[in-house]
Protein backbone atom coordinates (compact mmCIF):
# COMPACT_ATOMS: atom_id res chain seq x y z
CA UNK A 1 0.00 0.00 0.00
CA UNK A 2 3.35 2.83 0.57
CA UNK A 3 3.70 2.37 -3.31
CA UNK A 4 0.08 3.65 -3.86
CA UNK A 5 1.30 6.87 -1.61
CA UNK A 6 4.82 7.70 -2.67
CA UNK A 7 4.34 11.09 -4.75
CA UNK A 8 4.26 11.10 -8.67
CA UNK A 9 4.26 14.68 -9.21
CA UNK A 10 5.36 17.12 -6.42
CA UNK A 11 5.75 20.80 -6.20
CA UNK A 12 5.34 22.74 -2.63
CA UNK A 13 1.86 23.21 -3.76
CA UNK A 14 0.63 20.51 -5.88
CA UNK A 15 1.87 16.91 -4.56
CA UNK A 16 0.06 14.03 -6.74
CA UNK A 17 -0.12 10.29 -5.17
CA UNK A 18 -0.72 7.15 -6.86
CA UNK A 19 -4.07 7.14 -5.06
CA UNK A 20 -5.00 10.51 -6.15
CA UNK A 21 -5.39 9.02 -9.20
CA UNK A 22 -6.63 6.07 -8.69
CA UNK A 23 -9.30 7.18 -6.70
CA UNK A 24 -11.54 4.84 -5.63
CA UNK A 25 -10.08 2.27 -7.19
CA UNK A 26 -7.33 2.00 -5.22
CA UNK A 27 -9.85 1.24 -2.46
CA UNK A 28 -11.52 -1.17 -4.06
CA UNK A 29 -8.66 -2.80 -5.12
CA UNK A 30 -7.62 -2.81 -1.35
CA UNK A 31 -11.08 -4.57 -0.18
CA UNK A 32 -10.89 -6.95 -2.57
CA UNK A 33 -7.38 -7.96 -1.41
CA UNK A 34 -8.50 -7.95 2.24
CA UNK A 35 -11.84 -9.76 1.11
CA UNK A 36 -10.00 -12.52 -0.35
CA UNK A 37 -7.71 -13.11 2.63
CA UNK A 38 -10.87 -13.54 4.64
CA UNK A 39 -12.15 -16.22 2.32
CA UNK A 40 -8.50 -17.92 2.65
CA UNK A 41 -8.68 -18.12 6.55
CA UNK A 42 -12.44 -19.64 5.63
CA UNK A 43 -11.35 -22.42 3.35
CA UNK A 44 -8.88 -23.06 6.20
CA UNK A 45 -11.19 -23.75 8.55
CA UNK A 46 -14.17 -25.75 6.65
CA UNK A 47 -12.69 -28.59 7.74
CA UNK A 48 -14.15 -28.50 11.12
CA UNK A 49 -17.90 -28.33 9.27
CA UNK A 50 -20.22 -31.44 8.01
CA UNK A 51 -20.92 -31.40 4.91
CA UNK A 52 -24.24 -29.42 4.86
CA UNK A 53 -22.76 -26.79 6.88
CA UNK A 54 -19.81 -26.56 4.10
CA UNK A 55 -22.74 -26.22 1.48
CA UNK A 56 -24.68 -23.68 3.31
CA UNK A 57 -21.57 -21.09 3.86
CA UNK A 58 -19.98 -21.20 0.78
CA UNK A 59 -22.74 -20.65 -1.34
CA UNK A 60 -24.67 -18.06 1.01
CA UNK A 61 -21.39 -16.01 0.76
CA UNK A 62 -20.52 -16.97 -2.60
CA UNK A 63 -16.50 -18.40 -1.51
CA UNK A 64 -16.51 -20.60 -4.71
CA UNK A 65 -14.20 -18.27 -6.93
CA UNK A 66 -16.85 -16.31 -8.93
CA UNK A 67 -19.33 -17.48 -6.95
CA UNK A 68 -22.54 -14.89 -6.42
CA UNK A 69 -23.98 -14.65 -2.78
CA UNK A 70 -27.19 -16.59 -2.24
CA UNK A 71 -30.13 -16.14 0.08
CA UNK A 72 -31.16 -18.52 2.76
CA UNK A 73 -34.50 -18.89 0.48
CA UNK A 74 -32.60 -19.68 -2.77
CA UNK A 75 -30.51 -22.78 -0.81
CA UNK A 76 -33.28 -24.07 1.13
CA UNK A 77 -35.17 -24.45 -2.38
CA UNK A 78 -32.17 -26.15 -4.17
CA UNK A 79 -31.59 -28.13 -0.67
CA UNK A 80 -35.17 -29.03 -0.39
CA UNK A 81 -35.19 -27.87 2.73
CA UNK A 82 -37.04 -25.11 4.84
CA UNK A 83 -35.51 -21.34 4.81
CA UNK A 84 -35.60 -21.20 8.65
CA UNK A 85 -33.36 -24.58 8.47
CA UNK A 86 -31.00 -23.14 6.51
CA UNK A 87 -30.65 -20.50 8.62
CA UNK A 88 -30.14 -22.86 11.63
CA UNK A 89 -27.16 -24.41 9.55
CA UNK A 90 -25.84 -21.15 9.00
CA UNK A 91 -25.86 -20.13 12.38
CA UNK A 92 -24.21 -23.01 13.88
CA UNK A 93 -21.46 -23.01 11.10
CA UNK A 94 -20.74 -19.69 11.58
CA UNK A 95 -20.49 -20.28 15.42
CA UNK A 96 -18.11 -23.53 15.01
CA UNK A 97 -15.75 -21.16 12.33
CA UNK A 98 -15.98 -18.02 14.63
CA UNK A 99 -14.46 -20.49 17.61
CA UNK A 100 -12.26 -22.32 15.21
CA UNK A 101 -11.10 -18.65 14.63
CA UNK A 102 -10.50 -17.03 18.23
CA UNK A 103 -8.50 -20.94 19.34
CA UNK A 104 -6.39 -20.50 16.34
CA UNK A 105 -5.46 -16.44 17.22
CA UNK A 106 -5.17 -17.53 20.92
CA UNK A 107 -2.42 -20.21 20.34
CA UNK A 108 -0.43 -17.54 18.25
CA UNK A 109 -0.98 -15.11 21.13
CA UNK A 110 1.04 -17.69 23.06
CA UNK A 111 3.78 -18.17 20.99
Amino acid sequence: MTRLHRYVYHEEVNEITLIDILGNEGDDIADQVQLEMEKSKIFKNLSILDDREKEVIITRFGLLSGGDERTQREIAKDLGISRSYVSRIEKRALMKLYHEFYKEKDKSSRR
